[in-house]
């Protein structure tokens, strides 16, 4: 039988079902590939001429993805949701019910990416090949888009690998390898990429054993005791609430599913999995965070040009700076396999570099997450020196070395004579005119801003800023190069404070007004923190450090005039050696249990009793509002190209909640009239920092279209 995207050929007595799905790069588990499956299942009821079934893609490397997230953006009834989701949950078992029809086994051979309902479809055929490659990718992400597996994910992984192990899994959402997807029991064997489908087929006619791992008395006495499902539950949903603070529901639903899995029968269970899965498809948290996972998606566009090729990522990298930054970029590249020169004038800075990277490759390790031959080659890929002279060959090199704007033009004056001249020059700076570094260089348009955000290794985001002479082939290949590292790259006009930071600070000046004027600084972090962000305003303030705060602040003064003019509090707290953390005092006194400092009254200048009554909610949102004032602007001048954008570096480069869509979109669910009336009331006719700016002034909605 032959269908458009999924085949069915029976050989020797053995049925091969091939999703091939030819309109797409990678097929996806939608309504035309699941009819085919439909389809094909019915064929194999009807027939007895076979006695084992595989499962394969139409390469060794490409299997499928799961379901389509189009498809699922565009649900907003329930009722529809549940009858797809029931849909796909019939057709799996289905499948499921096909093994007591045979001698052999029913085998998924897995290679590449295999997600979510490509996975739930592998877990219902019961046996999973995989081919042991690095492109192998293997696990159930649907919390990340705020749903969970409801199309027996959530039913037949606790069943096959327990309930403790399957709760790990599918709140994490993390796609992890085939060597750790094996271990963790979601896999049953491995092999090369070229014996998959000749062991696949062994596997499925029942000549080749397989040793099944079994969990043991323990595990069977967790899964068959309701008072200890019971607890796991109760325990699990408590983690979740503390983590999410409850404003992200697939997380709990998912906490109340998985360990009912083992307790009732598969048709109950299923049940409870599509009751909960289609409320949470229609709701806006699960709308915002796959619109997130797209504007993610929408960005690996960057490193493309107009006619629609790929950029070559840079292979061969230099770093100038050993200090937190430096080292900090130098060692994701090496984890990913670059090879990485890291150059410093002080030993000792070198010598940390190369501790750290040792430790966090040793941790990994220690994780099994790379195998001990990947560990070695990330070592390998490090090496560091004390001469600039030896930085010749290099295709990219980073500069983080000190914020003046004389010496980054030197070294970059001295790299440009050593390196070919088609080598990108790009500069870290965070505060610094990226087309000011670029004066009077050769071949000015190689040079570009390229902006991590500490800590390096756990930031998403990272901003690539144009220069007025950097080309369209430098910004593509450094978009290419964010990429190749895991990054979220967004490009950027080059104005003061880029993106983000130009965002933060009013944020984070109208954070500290409000503490000068007597709000409660444990009100003030708990009622930004309530609100999603990650963290309080004055925690963060220490964590970068109240000098670096300080600098930033006044540069984006002197660029934006008073609407940017800085509170007096930082400064103060820098007369008195306060930096925050590195000091272990700032907002707070920071030591084996980091507290509020008590003294935060000294600081109060002023005090605004309307102010300091505020609510907690009140309290966020003047801040947040302050922000908005900004964003507006950088909008109108298009610093980023579009809402969307602005909306994906607030979210992956200061924190802002996922589940609140980002800034943009938290505005507009605000309302144009609603936030256009709270303005007004906060800008008073005269207060700089919330006086309206492009498409508030207009009564516009950011999103419209």
């Amino acid at each position: 039988m032959i269908g458009t995207h999924a085949t069915l050929e029976i050989v020797d007595g053995l049925a091969w079902i091939t999703l091939v799905a030819p309109q797409r790069s990678l097929p996806v588990l939608d309504l035309a590939l699941i009819a085919d499956l439909e389809t094909a299942v019915t064929e194999l009821e009807r027939r007895s001429d076979w006695q084992g079934l595989v499962v394969r893609g139409r390469e060794e490397l490409v299997f499928a993805a799961g379901a389509d997230i189009d498809a699922i953006a565009g649900l907003t009834d329930e009722l529809e949701a549940r009858a797809l989701i029931e849909r796909g949950q019939r057709l799996y078992d289905r499948i499921e019910d096909l093994r007591g029809r045979m001698r052999g086994r029913m085998v998924a051979a897995i290679g590449g990416a295999c997600a979510g309902g490509a996975f739930e479809l592998s877990l219902a055929l019961g046996t999973i090949l995989a081919v042991e490659d690095p492109r192998t990718k293997i696990g159930l992400p649907e919390v990340m888009l705020g749903i969970l597996p409801a199309w027996g994910g959530s039913t037949r992984l606790p069943r096959r690998i327990g309930v403790p192990a399957a709760l790990e899994v599918i709140l994490q959402g993390r796609l992890m390898g085939a060597r750790e997807a094996h271990r963790k029991g979601l896999v049953d064997r491995l092999c090369a990429k070229e014996d998959l489908w000749r062991i696949a087929g062994e596997l499925a006619r029942g000549t080749l054993p397989l040793a099944r791992r079994t969990r043991g008395l323990a595990g069977l006495l967790v899964d068959r005791n309701p008072a200890a499902i019971g607890a796991l539950a109760w325990l699990a949903r408590r983690q979740v609430r503390a983590r999410t603070g409850g404003h992200y529901p697939a997380p709990l639903e998912i906490a109340r599913v998985v360990p009912q899995a083992v307790l009732s029968s598969r048709t109950s269970s299923l049940h409870l999995e599509a009751e909960l899965a289609a409320r949470l498809v229609v709701s806006p948290v699960t709308k915002h965070l796959i619109r997130i996972f797209r504007l993610s998606e929408e960005a690996k566009g960057l490193a493309k040009f107009a006619d629609g090729t790929r950029a070559q990522s840079p292979r061969v990298i230099g770093v100038l700076g050993a200090g937190v930054m430096g080292r900090g970029i130098a060692n994701i590249c090496a984890e990913r396999g670059l090879a990485t020169r890291l150059f410093d004038i002080a030993p000792a800075a070198l010598d940390t570099a190369l501790f750290e990277h040792r430790a966090a490759v040793e941790s990994k390790l220690k994780k099994r997450r790379v195998q001990r031959h990947e560990a070695l080659a990330q070592l390998d890929a490090l090496d560091t020196t004390a001469e600039l002279a030896t930085l010749t060959r290099q295709e990219l090199v980073i500069e983080a070395v000190a914020e003046k704007l004389d010496v980054k033009r030197k070294v970059f004056r001295e790299l440009a004579a050593r390196l070919p001249a088609d080598a990108i020059l790009a500069t870290n700076t965070s505060s610094l005119s990226v087309s000011a570094i670029a004066e009077g260089l050769p071949n000015p348009e190689r040079v570009v801003g390229l902006h991590f955000f500490n800590p390096v290794a756990k930031m998403p985001l990272v901003e690539i800023v144009r220069g007025r002479a950097t080309s369209e082939a430098t910004l593509r290949r450094t978009a290419a190069f964010a990429l190749s590292l895991g990054k979220t790259p967004i490009i950027t006009a080059d104005c003061a404070g880029f993106l983000v930071n130009r965002l933060l600070g009013p944020y984070l000046d109208e954070c500290v007004r409000m503490l000068e004027a007597g709000v409660d600084p444990a009100r003030l972090e708990r009622a930004l923190k309530r609100f999603g962000m990650p963290m309080g305003p004055l925690e963060l303030l220490d964590e970068v450090g109240l000098d670096i705060a300080a600098h930033a602040a006044q540069s984006l003064h002197s660029a934006y005039g008073a609407r940017m003019q800085p509170c007096g509090t930082l400064e103060r707290m820098l007369a008195a050696k306060r930096l925050g953390k590195k000091s272990g005092l700032g907002f707070y006194k920071h030591g084996p249990r980091r507290r509020l400092a008590k003294d935060l009254a000294r600081f109060v200048t002023q005090v605004d009793p309307a102010l300091a009554r505020l609510s907690e909610a009140a309290i966020a949102e003047r801040a947040l509002l302050a922000m908005l004032c900004e964003a507006a602007r950088a909008l109108e001048e298009r610093v980023v190209e579009s809402a969307r954008e602005l909306d994906l570096a607030t979210i992956f480069g200061m924190g802002f909640p996922p589940f609140r869509g980002g800034l943009l979109a938290w505005a507009d669910e605000l309302g144009p009239r609603e936030r256009n009336a709270r303005l007004a009331a906060l800008h008073g006719g005269a207060n700089p920092r919330f006086e309206p700016a492009g498409r508030i002034l207009a009564g516009c909605m950011f999103h419209a279209g």
